[in-house]
């Protein structure tokens, strides 16, 4: 699927489990779209299931033309941690869905993403990079290959939270993962001027599909995969539905009027014995006198998602998996 005038260039960064299956899907399926490479590191289940999940899930969306490739197993400095008991043993919830017999790209992810930006630089077509994910593979790129950043229009992560976490009462999955990670990453980007987005945990959820949505969903494989991701979320959190999760930063990509943001200073946390991995917001205004804080204000800005319209990405979801 080549870019047709109007379609931005996106690369996905995924840990493919449920949520980022359901990002895929959209990303794979939406017209204004051109899915560049997708990139895949360890975190919800281990790299090798992550890379066949992520062929699964494009050859149910008909793009098994979109590179694919294997990053990094682990975290730059902390054991793996991983989800099972979210997204199943496979990663996919245990659905018995056909797995994919592709192999990934030759290309370790880093190279992949640095050749894919670079061609971007050649051809004035800056890249949307979309981590869903740790983002050990990003901090590795840029610092291994700064020069990449200037194939990037913007970063736009699912990761963190201005309010509590759900790894632990501060932190947020992706990015307690691999803190340094992140942190590498933000502070990369406001040296090299790329503009990020943090979709977190205040409006993750807030994307709903109804289990009868789902059950309606058919009629392509695309279709029946979909509404069976939402089906396994849904029995996951024993409720009528379930969020699409990480398929709101795509939807956020597509059509950022639906998401509300605002600009906060962002340091990720990495010393702290419960507070580990959190993201810290700086709400505070900082037109005052704050002289007294011997930190300052952290010296990458990043717009936080405050509130999305739900209902309105729910139906463009629909729409595209459809």
């Amino acid at each position: 699927m080549g870019e047709d005038v109007g379609m931005k260039p996106v690369i996905l960064d995924v840990d493919t489990g449920l949520d980022d299956a359901c990002a895929l899907l959209l990303a794979a399926r939406h017209p204004d779209l051109d899915l560049k490479a997708v990139t895949c590191v360890g975190g919800n289940v281990g790299l090798e299931e992550v890379v066949v999940n992520t062929l699964t899930v494009l050859e149910a969306a008909g793009r098994t033309d979109v590179p694919v490739g294997r990053g990094a197993a682990r975290p730059l400095l902390q054991p793996v941690r991983s989800a099972p008991h979210v997204h199943g043993a496979d990663g996919l919830g245990d659905l018995d869905w056909p797995k994919s017999t592709r192999t990934a790209d030759s290309r370790h992810a880093v190279e992949l993403l640095r050749e894919v930006l670079l061609e971007a630089v050649s051809l004035g077509e800056p890249i949307t990079l979309i981590p869903l994910a740790p983002m050990t593979n990003i901090a590795l790129l840029l610092r291994t290959y700064p020069e990449a950043a200037e194939g990037l229009r913007e970063i736009v992560f699912m990761g963190g939270a201005a309010g509590i976490g759900n790894a632990t009462a501060s932190a947020e999955f992706n990015i307690w993962t691999d803190p340094e990670a992140a942190a590498i990453v933000l502070g990369a980007a406001g040296e090299l001027g790329v503009p990020v987005t943090m979709y977190g945990l205040d409006v993750f959820y807030d994307v709903l599909i109804t289990l009868d949505e789902a059950r309606g969903l058919a009629g392509s494989r695309s279709a029946e995969l979909a509404g069976k991701l939402i089906e396994k979320r849904s029995l996951l959190y024993r409720s009528d539905g379930a969020s699409i999760g990480d398929g709101g930063a795509v939807c956020a990509v597509i059509d950022p009027t639906g998401l509300t943001t605002e600009p906060f200073p962002l340091r990720i946390e990495l010393s702290g014995s419960w507070s580990r991995g959190r993201t810290i917001v700086d709400t505070r205004d900082w037109t005052g006198d704050l002289t007294s804080d011997p930190y300052g204000a952290a010296p990458t800005v990043v717009q936080v998602a405050t509130a999305v319209d739900g209902r309105r990405y729910a139906d463009l979801w629909l729409k595209t998996v459809k």
